[in-house]
Protein backbone atom coordinates (compact mmCIF):
# COMPACT_ATOMS: atom_id res chain seq x y z
CA UNK A 1 0.00 0.00 0.00
CA UNK A 2 1.12 3.38 -1.26
CA UNK A 3 1.17 6.14 1.32
CA UNK A 4 -1.67 7.48 -0.49
CA UNK A 5 -3.42 4.88 -0.57
CA UNK A 6 -2.91 4.50 3.38
CA UNK A 7 -4.21 8.28 4.00
CA UNK A 8 -7.03 7.21 1.92
CA UNK A 9 -8.07 4.30 3.55
CA UNK A 10 -7.58 6.25 7.24
CA UNK A 11 -9.44 9.28 5.84
CA UNK A 12 -12.76 6.66 5.64
CA UNK A 13 -15.00 5.45 8.50
CA UNK A 14 -17.17 6.23 11.39
CA UNK A 15 -14.85 8.82 13.29
CA UNK A 16 -12.97 11.02 10.47
CA UNK A 17 -12.08 14.20 11.80
CA UNK A 18 -9.95 17.02 10.20
CA UNK A 19 -8.42 16.67 14.02
CA UNK A 20 -7.24 13.78 13.33
CA UNK A 21 -5.15 13.78 10.03
CA UNK A 22 -3.09 10.31 9.11
CA UNK A 23 0.36 10.41 10.05
CA UNK A 24 3.18 12.10 7.80
CA UNK A 25 4.62 8.78 6.09
CA UNK A 26 7.32 10.61 4.41
CA UNK A 27 8.43 13.01 6.89
CA UNK A 28 8.62 9.62 9.04
CA UNK A 29 10.84 8.19 6.73
CA UNK A 30 13.02 10.87 6.32
CA UNK A 31 13.57 11.03 9.91
CA UNK A 32 13.68 7.50 11.17
CA UNK A 33 14.94 5.54 8.47
CA UNK A 34 18.05 6.85 8.05
CA UNK A 35 20.62 4.15 6.90
CA UNK A 36 22.94 4.25 9.67
CA UNK A 37 20.67 3.56 12.82
CA UNK A 38 18.16 0.53 13.93
CA UNK A 39 15.06 1.62 11.73
CA UNK A 40 15.79 0.03 8.52
CA UNK A 41 11.62 0.31 6.69
CA UNK A 42 9.02 2.64 8.17
CA UNK A 43 5.38 1.37 6.18
CA UNK A 44 2.15 2.99 6.82
CA UNK A 45 -1.77 0.83 6.37
CA UNK A 46 -4.79 2.33 6.45
CA UNK A 47 -6.48 -0.60 7.97
CA UNK A 48 -5.64 -4.07 8.92
CA UNK A 49 -6.34 -6.66 11.46
CA UNK A 50 -3.32 -6.40 13.85
CA UNK A 51 0.02 -4.90 13.06
CA UNK A 52 1.97 -7.81 14.95
CA UNK A 53 -0.04 -10.76 13.10
CA UNK A 54 1.21 -8.91 9.88
CA UNK A 55 4.57 -8.45 10.76
CA UNK A 56 5.44 -12.17 12.30
CA UNK A 57 4.10 -13.16 9.01
CA UNK A 58 6.49 -11.54 7.14
CA UNK A 59 9.95 -11.48 10.13
CA UNK A 60 11.68 -14.11 8.29
CA UNK A 61 11.83 -11.86 5.04
CA UNK A 62 12.56 -9.12 6.46
CA UNK A 63 15.66 -7.27 8.08
CA UNK A 64 15.57 -6.01 12.00
CA UNK A 65 13.99 -2.56 12.22
CA UNK A 66 10.84 -3.17 10.10
CA UNK A 67 8.05 -0.83 11.79
CA UNK A 68 4.43 -1.15 10.46
CA UNK A 69 2.18 1.20 11.33
CA UNK A 70 -2.09 0.85 10.92
CA UNK A 71 -4.02 4.27 11.11
CA UNK A 72 -6.77 1.53 12.20
CA UNK A 73 -6.84 -1.94 13.86
CA UNK A 74 -9.97 -4.20 13.49
CA UNK A 75 -8.24 -6.91 15.08
CA UNK A 76 -5.91 -5.51 17.39
CA UNK A 77 -4.90 -7.80 20.17
CA UNK A 78 -3.45 -7.67 23.96
CA UNK A 79 -2.35 -9.98 26.32
CA UNK A 80 -4.11 -12.84 27.11
CA UNK A 81 -6.08 -12.29 23.67
CA UNK A 82 -7.71 -9.06 24.30
CA UNK A 83 -9.30 -6.76 22.06
CA UNK A 84 -7.23 -3.89 21.41
CA UNK A 85 -9.21 -1.08 18.59
CA UNK A 86 -10.05 2.08 18.35
CA UNK A 87 -11.16 4.86 16.21
CA UNK A 88 -9.29 5.02 13.13
CA UNK A 89 -6.43 8.09 13.48
CA UNK A 90 -6.92 8.17 17.53
CA UNK A 91 -4.12 6.55 18.81
CA UNK A 92 -0.54 4.76 17.52
CA UNK A 93 -1.08 1.27 16.67
CA UNK A 94 2.29 -0.29 15.39
CA UNK A 95 4.77 -3.10 15.64
CA UNK A 96 8.46 -3.24 15.36
CA UNK A 97 10.55 -6.43 14.55
CA UNK A 98 13.67 -6.55 16.67
CA UNK A 99 16.67 -9.59 16.21
CA UNK A 100 18.93 -9.58 19.10
CA UNK A 101 20.62 -12.59 17.80
CA UNK A 102 23.91 -14.26 19.34
CA UNK A 103 24.55 -10.53 20.97
CA UNK A 104 21.69 -11.26 23.73
CA UNK A 105 21.21 -14.87 25.38
CA UNK A 106 17.71 -15.58 24.58
CA UNK A 107 16.83 -16.46 28.28
CA UNK A 108 17.47 -12.58 28.55
CA UNK A 109 14.43 -11.51 25.53
CA UNK A 110 11.76 -11.35 27.99
CA UNK A 111 13.03 -7.90 29.25
CA UNK A 112 12.07 -6.55 25.82
CA UNK A 113 8.47 -6.39 26.74
CA UNK A 114 9.81 -4.42 30.16
CA UNK A 115 11.96 -2.54 28.02
CA UNK A 116 9.21 -1.26 25.47
CA UNK A 117 7.49 -0.08 28.37
CA UNK A 118 10.29 1.74 29.81
CA UNK A 119 11.30 3.60 26.05
CA UNK A 120 7.36 4.61 25.46
CA UNK A 121 6.97 6.50 28.97
CA UNK A 122 10.65 8.32 28.47
CA UNK A 123 9.42 9.12 24.95
CA UNK A 124 6.26 10.51 25.90
CA UNK A 125 7.22 12.38 28.87
CA UNK A 126 9.73 13.63 26.77
CA UNK A 127 7.51 14.51 23.54
CA UNK A 128 4.26 15.64 25.17
CA UNK A 129 5.26 16.21 29.07
CA UNK A 130 2.95 13.73 29.95
CA UNK A 131 3.55 11.23 32.97
CA UNK A 132 3.02 7.58 31.97
CA UNK A 133 3.47 4.96 34.26
CA UNK A 134 4.10 1.12 34.40
CA UNK A 135 1.91 -1.62 35.42
CA UNK A 136 3.79 -4.73 35.42
CA UNK A 137 4.25 -6.62 32.80
CA UNK A 138 2.86 -4.67 30.04
CA UNK A 139 0.76 -1.77 30.57
CA UNK A 140 1.34 2.06 30.50
CA UNK A 141 -0.63 4.24 32.66
CA UNK A 142 -1.61 7.82 32.74
CA UNK A 143 -3.69 9.32 35.67
CA UNK A 144 -7.27 11.63 34.44
CA UNK A 145 -8.79 13.14 37.14
CA UNK A 146 -6.95 11.68 39.86
CA UNK A 147 -7.71 8.46 38.79
CA UNK A 148 -5.45 5.80 37.08
CA UNK A 149 -6.24 4.88 33.78
CA UNK A 150 -4.54 2.38 30.73
CA UNK A 151 -3.60 4.03 28.09
CA UNK A 152 -1.40 1.39 26.19
CA UNK A 153 -0.23 -1.92 26.37
CA UNK A 154 2.58 -3.71 24.97
CA UNK A 155 2.50 -7.28 23.15
CA UNK A 156 5.25 -9.27 22.50
CA UNK A 157 5.34 -12.33 20.04
CA UNK A 158 8.58 -14.96 19.39
CA UNK A 159 9.23 -15.27 16.04
CA UNK A 160 11.93 -17.29 14.02
CA UNK A 161 14.82 -15.78 14.92
CA UNK A 162 13.69 -12.78 16.77
CA UNK A 163 10.90 -11.04 18.21
CA UNK A 164 7.92 -8.11 17.29
CA UNK A 165 6.88 -6.01 19.55
CA UNK A 166 3.32 -4.33 18.95
CA UNK A 167 2.58 -1.24 20.92
CA UNK A 168 -0.59 0.39 21.23
CA UNK A 169 -1.16 3.92 22.54
CA UNK A 170 -5.00 5.96 23.07
CA UNK A 171 -3.89 9.68 22.06
CA UNK A 172 -7.11 11.69 21.03
CA UNK A 173 -10.27 9.06 22.65
CA UNK A 174 -12.50 11.31 24.19
CA UNK A 175 -14.86 9.94 27.17
CA UNK A 176 -17.08 9.02 25.26
CA UNK A 177 -15.21 6.68 22.90
CA UNK A 178 -13.61 4.86 25.33
CA UNK A 179 -13.97 1.22 25.06
CA UNK A 180 -13.84 0.71 29.06
CA UNK A 181 -14.33 3.51 31.68
CA UNK A 182 -11.07 2.02 33.18
CA UNK A 183 -9.45 3.44 29.86
CA UNK A 184 -7.76 6.64 29.68
CA UNK A 185 -6.00 8.49 26.52
CA UNK A 186 -2.94 10.87 26.55
CA UNK A 187 -5.87 14.24 25.58
CA UNK A 188 -7.51 13.40 28.56
CA UNK A 189 -4.30 12.97 30.69
CA UNK A 190 -4.14 16.67 29.15
CA UNK A 191 -1.19 15.68 27.26
CA UNK A 192 0.97 18.76 25.55
CA UNK A 193 0.95 17.32 22.37
CA UNK A 194 -1.71 14.99 20.85
CA UNK A 195 -0.27 15.37 17.28
CA UNK A 196 0.77 11.05 16.48
CA UNK A 197 3.46 12.20 14.38
CA UNK A 198 5.89 13.92 17.27
CA UNK A 199 4.62 11.41 19.28
CA UNK A 200 5.69 8.48 17.15
CA UNK A 201 9.40 9.95 16.41
CA UNK A 202 9.81 10.16 20.32
CA UNK A 203 9.01 6.66 21.15
CA UNK A 204 10.64 4.90 17.94
CA UNK A 205 13.97 6.87 18.94
CA UNK A 206 13.60 6.23 22.70
CA UNK A 207 13.06 2.23 22.18
CA UNK A 208 15.85 2.56 19.39
CA UNK A 209 18.27 4.39 22.58
CA UNK A 210 17.01 1.56 25.36
CA UNK A 211 17.32 -1.54 22.98
CA UNK A 212 20.92 0.03 21.83
CA UNK A 213 22.46 -0.12 25.13
CA UNK A 214 20.54 -2.89 26.44
CA UNK A 215 21.83 -5.29 23.20
CA UNK A 216 25.37 -3.88 24.12
CA UNK A 217 25.30 -5.06 27.58
CA UNK A 218 24.25 -8.50 26.14
CA UNK A 219 20.99 -8.09 27.30
CA UNK A 220 21.86 -7.55 31.34
CA UNK A 221 19.13 -5.24 32.69
CA UNK A 222 21.42 -4.28 35.60
CA UNK A 223 24.25 -3.01 33.27
CA UNK A 224 21.60 -1.59 31.13
CA UNK A 225 20.55 0.51 33.57
CA UNK A 226 16.99 -1.12 32.20
CA UNK A 227 16.22 -2.92 36.15
CA UNK A 228 16.70 0.29 37.77
CA UNK A 229 14.80 2.65 35.27
CA UNK A 230 11.82 0.48 35.04
CA UNK A 231 11.25 -0.22 38.99
CA UNK A 232 11.18 3.73 39.24
CA UNK A 233 8.89 3.85 36.54
CA UNK A 234 6.50 0.97 37.83
CA UNK A 235 3.13 1.73 39.76
CA UNK A 236 2.85 -1.95 40.98
CA UNK A 237 6.08 -1.78 43.19
CA UNK A 238 4.85 -1.20 46.45
CA UNK A 239 1.21 -1.93 45.85
CA UNK A 240 -1.06 -4.45 47.24
CA UNK A 241 -1.95 -6.76 44.37
CA UNK A 242 -3.76 -9.52 42.89
CA UNK A 243 -2.12 -11.82 40.47
CA UNK A 244 -4.50 -14.07 38.68
CA UNK A 245 -1.80 -16.82 37.14
CA UNK A 246 -2.13 -19.34 34.74
CA UNK A 247 -3.87 -22.16 35.80
CA UNK A 248 -6.39 -20.68 38.13
CA UNK A 249 -4.36 -19.55 40.67
CA UNK A 250 -4.58 -16.67 42.46
CA UNK A 251 -1.99 -14.76 44.71
CA UNK A 252 -2.46 -11.96 46.58
CA UNK A 253 0.51 -9.47 48.43
CA UNK A 254 2.44 -6.90 47.97
CA UNK A 255 4.66 -6.42 44.87
CA UNK A 256 7.90 -5.28 46.58
CA UNK A 257 10.36 -5.89 43.42
CA UNK A 258 11.27 -6.84 39.57
CA UNK A 259 13.79 -9.58 39.49
CA UNK A 260 16.89 -9.98 37.32
CA UNK A 261 14.81 -12.27 35.17
CA UNK A 262 12.16 -9.01 34.37
CA UNK A 263 9.62 -11.33 36.96
CA UNK A 264 7.73 -9.54 39.71
CA UNK A 265 8.17 -10.63 43.38
CA UNK A 266 5.27 -10.13 45.49
CA UNK A 267 5.15 -11.15 49.55
CA UNK A 268 2.27 -12.47 50.09
CA UNK A 269 -0.45 -12.13 53.08
CA UNK A 270 1.49 -15.55 54.57
CA UNK A 271 4.72 -13.61 54.45
CA UNK A 272 6.17 -15.70 51.88
CA UNK A 273 7.77 -14.26 48.57
CA UNK A 274 6.58 -15.41 45.35
CA UNK A 275 8.36 -14.28 41.87
CA UNK A 276 5.38 -14.42 38.67
CA UNK A 277 6.31 -14.49 35.61
CA UNK A 278 2.92 -14.76 33.77
CA UNK A 279 -0.85 -13.41 34.80
CA UNK A 280 -2.60 -10.86 35.27
CA UNK A 281 -2.07 -8.19 38.19
CA UNK A 282 -4.58 -6.44 39.62
CA UNK A 283 -3.70 -3.28 41.61
CA UNK A 284 -5.71 -3.39 44.54
CA UNK A 285 -4.23 -0.05 47.19
CA UNK A 286 -1.00 1.46 47.75
CA UNK A 287 1.38 0.51 50.77
CA UNK A 288 1.89 3.17 53.20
Amino acid sequence: MTPSDASAGASAGRWSSLDRPPLNVAALQRALVTGDGLWTSLEVVGSTGSTNTDLATRAAKLPEGAVLVAEEQSAGRGRLDRSWVAPARSGLFFSVLLKPGDAVPQERWGWLTLLAGVATATGLSRAAGVDTALKWPNDLLVTVDGEERKTGGILAERVEDGVVLGIGLNVSLTEDELPVPAAGSLALAKASVTDRDPLLRAVLRSLEEWYGNWRAAAGDPAASGLQETYAAGCATLGRHVRAELPGGRTLTGTAEAVDTDGRLVIRTVEGQHETVGAGDVIHLRSVH
